[in-house]
């Protein structure tokens, strides 16, 4: 089992935590991850930690795939990797129909076949076996649709990378954990119950059969993890029921949230149906309340410090199995990195 530490984005001002990822860094924390939504990007926060540590791998959970073109992509990629001695991971995701169009003003189209068209063309730059070509539904290049000047013409990548880049996806949906499982090195569920695997398991297998020869060896599952310690249950779960609240409830339209689909497949069909209510209809309090203590539980590690080790254990379970490779770590205290660190390293 590999750790990973979340928090490496810039949020509402642009402080970055550099000592707290040192930290993991000493401890032995494989990677770090950054994000981006409407505010800042994934891209400048993973630079500037790549720039202040000397081993952890940093990846991008997510880079929003319709946020850049594929080239952009792997250009960051590859510029990144040859920067730091090929630390740099790419992570991708799809966004969601409200900050793709809302915010970056493009369609959404189809998320899965652009993460199969983007991966594929990412791997075709990073190859550097021809001049890069792709005729795909999401994306065609070079270019000679509408608007064009028709005077495009294949390129090959100036930049020789010669590090490997692992290639990872943020997916829930059935068809999507497919292809990621199809295409990409690993998947991030948002978060993930360690013993039920067997939500995932058929669109893994699925995509490992269209892939071809590809195994679980060849594949990492990163849930995000929360840990809060402290003596009272409850008020650790409270900043959890505010976020899953948020996901569960909000992250979507009624009949397109992919996070209240993946609550429904964990087992929480009714509460998801409760939290959506409430938080549609401005009720964010009672959505708050109606995320039930088990679902928290299931994913996230909240309690005194021996209540987390005795929880640890099924998380030890599920890496010994193969079914869970990294736990990706969301806390701001020290101690909770270092408690997880001793137990799990």
């Amino acid at each position: 089992m590999k750790l990973g530490i979340l928090g490496g984005n810039i949020g509402r001002t642009t402080g970055i935590n550099i000592e707290a990822i040192q930290h993991a860094e000493s401890l032995g924390f494989d990677s770090v991850w950054t994000a981006e939504a409407w505010g800042s990007d994934a891209i400048t926060p993973a630079t500037w930690i790549l720039a202040q540590t000397e081993k952890i791998n940093v990846g991008t959970a997510i880079m929003q795939m319709p946020a850049r073109t594929p080239a952009m992509a792997a250009m960051t990629a590859m510029s990144l990797a040859e920067l730091s001695g090929g630390r740099f991971i790419v992570g991708l995701g799809a966004s969601g129909p409200q900050v793709v169009e809302g915010w970056h003003g493009v369609p959404f189209g189809k998320p899965v076949t652009r993460l199969r068209e983007y991966v594929a063309i990412m791997r075709q730059i990073f190859a550097r076996e021809g001049r890069l070509e792709f005729d795909g539904d999401q994306y065609q290049i070079p270019y000679m649709g509408e608007g064009s000047t028709g005077l495009g013409k294949p390129l090959k990548s100036m930049l020789h990378n010669k590090e490997e880049i692992r290639i990872f996806a943020a997916s829930i949906t059935p068809k999507g954990v497919e292809t990621a499982a199809e295409v990409t090195d690993g998947f991030f569920p948002i978060w993930m119950d360690p013993e039920k695997f067997s939500v995932f398991e058929e669109p893994i297998r699925k995509g490992f059969a269209a892939a071809g020869d590809k195994d679980m060896a060849q594949f990492e599952i990163s849930p995000f993890v929360t840990v809060v310690i402290g003596d009272d249950v409850d008020k650790c779960m409270e900043p959890l029921r505010a976020n899953m609240a948020l996901y569960i409830g909000g992250m979507g339209a009624r009949d397109k949230n992919f996070y209240n689909n993946y609550a429904k497949a964990l087992g929480f069909e009714d509460a998801a149906v409760e939290i959506q209510d409430h938080f549609l209809a401005g009720r964010r309090e009672e959505a708050q309340k109606a995320v039930p203590a088990e679902l928290i539980d299931a994913c996230h590690l909240v309690g005194p410090a021996d209540r987390i080790r005795e929880r640890l254990q099924r998380w030890k379970d599920a890496g010994s199995n193969g079914q869970v490779s990294n736990m990706l770590l969301g806390t701001a205290q020290p101690e909770a990195l270092e408690l997880v660190a001793s137990e799990m390293l």
